[in-house]
C-alpha cells in the first residue's frame, strides 16, 4: 500500500513539472533568418572538399588548377603548350605564384567570369575529354588566396599579336558568387597571345611526394608535348623540355549513351527534348541510337515509336528505361577520348625516370554508366635512382593529370596491389606493393572521370574500371617477365663463360704437367679452348 501510494505520488511530480521560460522562436521568426547559399559561400566554409584544406596541398592545387587550364586551352587551340610556373616565396608562409602560357588567350568579358564565379565553364555539360570538368577549379583558387591574404587575383590576357593586351585585378563576391572587378586596364605585354594568371596565397612550399616539384615532374610523364618552365622559391630553374611534337589527338563531343542515363535524368530530356516522338527522341538525344534500335527500344518498352514525346508520364518513362536495358545497343564512338599512346607513354617516362626497361600498353575502349574510357600503363624498371629494396612507386594520371593524394582510397593503387606480380618474377608482400626497382603508371583517359570527391584526388571503384586497369598492368607485367627471364639467362651463361675464363689457363698448365706439352702446344690449347668459347659467346 506504502508503494503504491510513493508510485501516485511520483507521478503526480512529473504532471506537475513545466519547463523553465526561455526564449523561443517562431515559425515566422525562423523563416525570417533563411535564405540562399551561394555555391562560392559554401566552398569558402569547406575549402577543404577542394583541396585547399592544409597550406602545403592548397599551394600545390593552385598551381594544378592554373596549369591544367593552360593545358587544356593550348590543346584545343592547337597549339603546342609552353607553361610557365613561378613560385615566389613573400615570407611569414606567404607566396605569389604566377603561371603564364602561349595558349590562345580569353576574350576580355569571359575573363571575370571564368577567374571569378564558381561553377562557371564550357566543359561540364559537355561529353568530351578534358582536365578540367566542374568549372570550380581556377576559381576556387583565387577564393582561396583572397580568403588567406585579402589579395585579388590580377590576370593578363592576349588573344592575338595586334590585339590589345587586357589586365584584370578581381575578387569574388562569396556571397552573391559573382566576380568583383577591381581594374580592367589595357597593358603593354610582349606576348602574342597566351595568358598570365598571378594569385597570392597561404602557403607552405616542401620538396617530396606530394609537392608541386612532384606534380610538375608527373605531369611531363603524362604530356610528353608539353615544355614546363619552373622557377622555384629558391631561384633555381627546373625545366622540362618536350619528348614529342606531336599534340594529342583531337577530340569531338559525343552525345549521352542510354546505358549510362537514369530515370530522372531521362525525364527531364524528355521535357526538355525538340523531339516530336520517342523514336525521334531517341535518335537525336543518344549516341548509337539508330531509328532501327529506337524502334526495338520502343518495343521492348511496350511503347509507340510515334507517340509524343512530351506526353510521356513517370510509369512510360520506367518502361522506357526498362526497353533500353533489354536492347544491345554498341558502346559510345571513342573519337571523344585521346589516350597518350604507348610510344608516347614511355617516352615521357624516360624522360623523368631513368631506368634499364620500359613497357607499356593501351588497352581498347571500355565503357562504365555509358562512359567511354581507356585505360593505359607503364613501367619502368632498374637503372639508378630507383631503390632495389623499397616499394613500387605508384604514379596516378587522370586525363593526363597526376593525382597526389588519397592513394589508399584510388582505384588505381587499389588495383595496382591486387595484380598478382610474383607471377612476373618480384616479391610481393600480401596486401602491399610488388618490392623492386619499379615505377608504376596508370593512366585513365575519359569524357567523365569518376572522383571521389570535388578535389579530383582518387578515382571511385567501378568493376569496369579495376578490370581495365589489373588487364593493362597485367600485359606490361608479361612484357617485364619476358625481360627478367632474359637477363637472367645471359646472366647465367656470362658466369659460366667467366668460370672457364678464369680456369682456361689452369687446364693448360695442368696438360703441360699430365701429358708432357710444350709451353708452345699448351699456348695452342689455350688459344684454340679460347676460340670456342668465343664463339659460343658470339653465337
Amino acid at each position: 500500500m506504502a508503494k503504491k501510494k510513493e508510485k501516485q505520488q511520483q507521478s503526480s511530480a512529473v504532471r506537475k513539472r513545466v519547463p523553465k521560460k526561455r526564449a523561443t522562436e517562431t515559425a515566422e521568426s525562423m523563416a525570417a533568418r533563411q535564405r540562399d547559399i551561394s555555391v562560392s559561400e559554401f566552398f569558402a566554409k569547406n575549402r577543404h572538399l577542394l583541396g585547399f584544406d592544409n597550406p602545403r596541398k592548397a599551394l600545390l592545387n593552385a598551381i594544378k588548377e592554373a596549369v591544367d587550364n593552360s593545358l587544356d586551352a593550348c590543346e584545343e587551340g592547337g597549339i603546342l603548350p609552353e607553361v610557365e610556373v613561378v613560385v615566389e616565396d613573400l615570407g611569414n608562409d606567404r607566396f605569389r605564384i604566377a603561371i603564364q602560357d602561349n595558349g590562345p588567350g580569353i576574350v576580355k568579358r569571359q575573363i571575370p567570369n571564368i577567374f571569378g564565379k564558381l561553377l562557371y565553364g564550357s566543359k561540364f555539360h559537355r561529353l568530351k575529354m578534358s582536365r578540367g570538368q566542374q568549372g570550380i577549379g581556377i576559381s576556387a583558387a583565387g577564393m582561396y588566396g583572397m580568403l588567406t591574404t585579402g589579395k585579388a587575383v590580377h590576370i593578363t590576357s592576349r588573344t592575338g599579336k595586334g590585339r590589345p593586351a587586357h589586365h584584370f585585378q578581381l575578387q569574388i563576391d562569396t556571397k552573391k558568387n559573382r566576380p568583383e572587378v577591381i581594374s580592367d586596364t589595357e597593358v603593354e605585354w610582349d606576348v602574342e597571345h597566351g595568358t598570365l594568371v598571378s594569385i597570392e596565397l597561404e602557403g607552405k612550399h616542401m620538396r617530396g611526394k606530394q609537392s608541386v616539384d612532384e606534380y610538375l615532374r608527373q605531369t611531363a610523364i603524362a604530356n610528353p608535348h608539353v615544355k614546363i618552365v619552373y622557377k622555384e622559391p629558391g631561384g633555381e630553374t627546373i625545366t622540362y623540355e618536350s619528348s614529342t611534337d606531336e599534340l594529342p589527338a583531337h577530340t569531338k563531343e559525343i552525345k549521352p549513351h542510354p546505358y549510362g542515363v537514369e530515370l530522372g535524368v531521362l525525364q527531364a530530356m524528355l521535357k526538355d527534348t525538340k523531339a516530336r516522338s520517342v523514336s525521334g527522341f531517341l535518335q537525336s538525344e543518344f549516341s548509337r541510337v539508330t531509328q532501327r534500335v529506337a524502334e526495338e527500344i520502343c518495343t521492348n518498352a511496350g511503347l509507340s515509336p510515334n507517340a509524343y514525346a512530351s506526353r510521356i508520364g513517370r510509369h512510360d518513362v520506367e518502361q522506357l528505361m526498362e526497353g533500353i536495358a533489354k536492347t544491345k545497343i554498341m558502346n559510345p564512338p571513342t573519337s571523344c577520348v585521346a589516350p597518350v599512346g604507348e610510344e608516347q607513354l614511355v617516352q615521357g617516362l624516360a624522360s623523368v625516370v631513368e631506368a634499364e626497361f620500359y613497357a607499356s600498353t593501351t588497352r581498347p575502349p571500355a565503357v562504365y554508366r555509358g562512359n567511354p574510357f581507356i585505360i593505359e600503363a607503364a613501367l619502368a624498371y632498374g637503372g639508378e635512382g630507383q631503390e632495389a629494396d623499397a616499394p613500387a612507386r605508384v604514379l596516378r594520371i587522370a586525363n593526363r593529370v597526376p593525382l597526389l593524394y588519397q592513394q589508399g582510397g584510388c582505384c588505381a593503387y587499389q588495383s595496382v596491389v591486387q595484380t598478382k606480380w610474383r607471377n612476373y618474377g618480384l616479391t610481393q608482400p600480401r596486401g602491399a606493393l610488388p618490392v623492386a626497382p619499379l615505377t608504376i603508371v596508370v593512366h585513365m583517359a575519359s569524357v567523365w572521370v569518376p572522383f571521389t570527391s570535388e578535389s579530383k584526388e582518387a578515382i571511385a571503384s567501378y568493376p569496369e574500371i579495376e578490370d581495365q586497369i589489373v588487364r593493362a598492368l597485367q600485359e606490361c607485367g608479361r612484357k617485364l617477365k619476358i625481360y627478367l627471364s632474359r637477363r637472367k639467362r645471359e646472366a647465367e651463361a656470362q658466369r659460366k663463360r667467366d668460370y672457364i675464363e678464369t680456369y682456361i689457363p689452369h687446364i693448360g698448365i695442368g696438360l703441360r704437367e699430365l701429358l708432357g706439352f710444350s709451353e708452345r702446344e699448351e699456348q695452342k690449347v689455350v688459344t684454340k679452348l679460347t676460340g670456342l668459347l668465343e664463339r659460343h659467346r658470339d653465337g
